[in-house]
């Protein structure tokens, strides 16, 4: 059997860069992947010429030049400017909470119009130490905006009654003053023109890789004695859930293609924020590459409770979970051949800059002293 240097557990964008950065070093890598294919969440499926993010909508944003430099490395990428609408009952507002948003709201015009709206409607609850998510909301932005934009989609994507939510979740609720539709605030923003795919391909070039082989079938089969682990599974499931499981919220998608429809939203991201909707948003995806191929294709996502053998996505990093973390980080602390990362081995949401800059983070501290 070939020895490897290194077992990397998941082919998303910790693995991959962490392959690509040790095989620069004149390591060996394998990479297992539970999956049928390479990427993690950013895999995109081509669909009738159009790149479908199957695991959910992947903007690429960051305000480092650094990590937008090593990106572009592997893929061209466009001018996609984040700009989600949200719809409540038969009303279309923009998204962050802008301008275009409060004047659509309250038919005003300037900034100072809707700053004295807002601190009014907050000066009614007067809540000066709030203690959920819906006091935090008031507190923020007042009773018009929470009520239509923010409490039903909140709690269709946690589960839970905001007033059952912890208040840290929009602590940093974005507001702008600004006729700005730019969701996010960082410098550098797009999509890799082609889809993710090709990134993750030339990151892992000529690496060997096994699909559809989890970590746990693997070890069982196989001596990996003198290989280094470089795990991005659950950190949880590694040490056998010995503490319990870690909480996450998973999505489920309803993807459809309409061949007979050109433009289905006009936008990529639209949110629909009333809690009878049973779906958060619909990504039309076509839209993140401009494509002007015929039809179309669309996912409703539904955001669910997670149970063990679900895909993952979102950490509840509630007090009780990030004290369930702490235990598992305390034990991965004395593994002396294996690197956890990634949103699942860390237990933490990373945005893909932040987990490519963890990675090469890693690496940086693996291979100091070649």
């Amino acid at each position: 059997m070939k020895k490897y240097d290194y077992l990397i557990v998941g082919s998303g964008l910790f693995g991959a860069v962490f392959a690509y950065e040790a095989k620069k070093h004149g390591k060996t890598c394998l990479v297992i992947e539970k999956r049928n294919h390479i990427g993690g969440n950013i895999y995109c499926e081509n669909v009738n010429g159009i790149n479908v993010h199957k695991y959910g909508a992947h903007i690429f944003h960051t305000s480092s030049r650094k990590i937008w430099d090593y990106v572009n490395q592997f893929a061209e990428f466009n001018h996609y400017v984040n700009s989600p609408v949200a719809v409540y009952k038969d009303e279309l507002y923009n998204l962050p909470f802008n301008m275009n948003t409060f004047s659509k709201m309250w038919g005003i015009k300037t900034p100072d119009q809707a700053k004295e709206i807002i601190e009014k409607q907050k000066a009614l609850f007067n809540i000066e130490n709030p203690q959920n998510l819906e006091e935090q909301a008031l507190s923020l932005i007042g009773k018009d905006v929470y009520e239509k934009l923010i409490k039903g989609y909140t709690e269709k994507q946690w589960g839970r009654s905001c007033t059952e939510l912890p208040a840290f979740i929009i602590r940093r609720l974005p507001v702008r003053y600004t006729y700005d539709n730019n969701y996010f605030n960082d410098r550098f923003q797009g999509i890799p023109i082609g889809g993710y795919n090709q990134i993750i391909e030339k990151m892992l070039g000529d690496t060997d890789v096994l699909l559809e082989t989890s970590y746990k079938d693997y070890i069982k089969n196989h001596d990996i004695s003198g290989m280094k682990i470089v795990y991005t599974g659950n950190i949880d499931e590694y040490f056998d859930y010995q503490f319990g499981a870690l909480q996450y919220r998973t999505v489920r998608f309803e993807t459809e293609i309409l061949p007979d429809v050109d433009n289905y939203q006009g936008n990529a991201v639209v949110n629909y924020t009333e809690r009878e909707i049973p779906f958060t948003r619909i990504i039309e995806h076509k839209h993140f590459e401009f494509s002007s191929v015929p039809g179309t294709v669309i996912s409703r996502e539904y955001s669910s409770e997670w149970k063990v053998g679900i895909e993952p996505y979102y950490p509840i990093n509630n007090d009780e979970n990030n004290a369930l973390y702490k235990k598992y980080a305390a034990l991965a602390e004395k593994e002396q051949n294996v690197i956890f990362g990634g949103r699942l081995g860390r237990y933490q949401y990373y945005d893909m800059d932040k987990v490519i800059a963890a990675a090469l983070a890693a690496t940086e501290e693996e291979f100091k002293e070649s």
